[in-house]
């Protein structure tokens, strides 16, 4: 079965309460992607997870720290997480480049697997940047150069559109979200999904790897229980990853 690297899908939250003349201070360590990782282990997969603020230590530079993996797949977390580690940004040393090393790993036919939030594609006040990465050349997907979110607080439907092994035996309706990235599927790809007129979920190959984008989130909040509960869930992250790991 495959072995999959998930990186980010996690946060700190520090709050500020002020309750009268008195304020106090609370923290918070989140790792949202927990109901995926649990449902694609119960598949079969082995993954190892990798949390935001551990890429610099344990998410590799090279392209044969990446071939040990089927897939790798990135959620929730922006381009300079992978490209100002400590060294860099405070001791100004040269190091490799994480990013570089992941394109070159799907072009030698490894596959990555980019997913929604407000840190992934370009993302909330174009702070992502990912299309000014490596990384835009072997996404299926051309990235905005601003702020890429649709926020939909009443929901949106997502609409099954392409005719795929991925996605055959999904209802052609999928239960809402609140919420995606925008961007624009690029020639020669398949969008399989789509939410309004955009598109949801894209496949497509780079040079002897393939790659994919689903734009909206795999956990809260864009989201919802409702999604995330959804019976079929499973189904589509097994059969998507199953397809980027094939070597069809």
């Amino acid at each position: 079965m495959p072995k999959v690297l998930f990186i980010g899908e996690s946060w700190f939250t520090y709050s500020v309460h002020q309750k009268g003349f008195d304020t106090f201070h609370t923290s918070e360590y989140v790792e949202g992607g927990t109901d995926f990782i649990r449902k694609i282990t119960e598949m079969g997969m082995e993954v190892d997870y990798v949390p935001a603020h551990k890429i610099e230590t344990e998410v590799p530079d090279t392209v044969a720290g990446y071939k040990k993996y089927d897939v790798v797949i990135i959620s929730d977390v922006g381009a300079n997480s992978f490209l100002l580690g400590r060294r860099t940004f405070a001791e100004s040393i040269v190091v490799p480049n994480k990013l570089e090393a992941i394109k070159k790993y799907v072009g030698e036919g490894g596959s990555l697997l980019m997913v929604g939030g407000y840190m992934s594609f370009t993302g909330i006040d174009a702070k992502t940047r990912y299309g000014e990465s490596p990384l835009r050349d072997c996404l299926p997907v051309k990235m905005l150069p601003n702020d890429d979110r649709v926020e939909l607080p009443q929901g949106i439907v997502p609409e099954k559109v392409g005719d795929h092994d991925i996605t055959k035996d999904l209802p052609k309706h999928w239960p809402n979200l609140l919420g995606y990235n925008k961007v624009i599927a690029k020639e020669n790809t398949e969008t399989l999904a789509i939410v309004g007129e955009d598109p949801l979920l894209v496949i497509g190959a780079y040079k002897k790897g393939k790659s994919a984008a689903f734009t909206s989130d795999l956990a809260p909040h864009w989201a919802p229980r409702e999604f995330v509960d959804w019976v079929e869930y499973p189904n589509l992250w097994n059969k998507l990853i199953g397809w980027l790991t094939s070597k069809d």
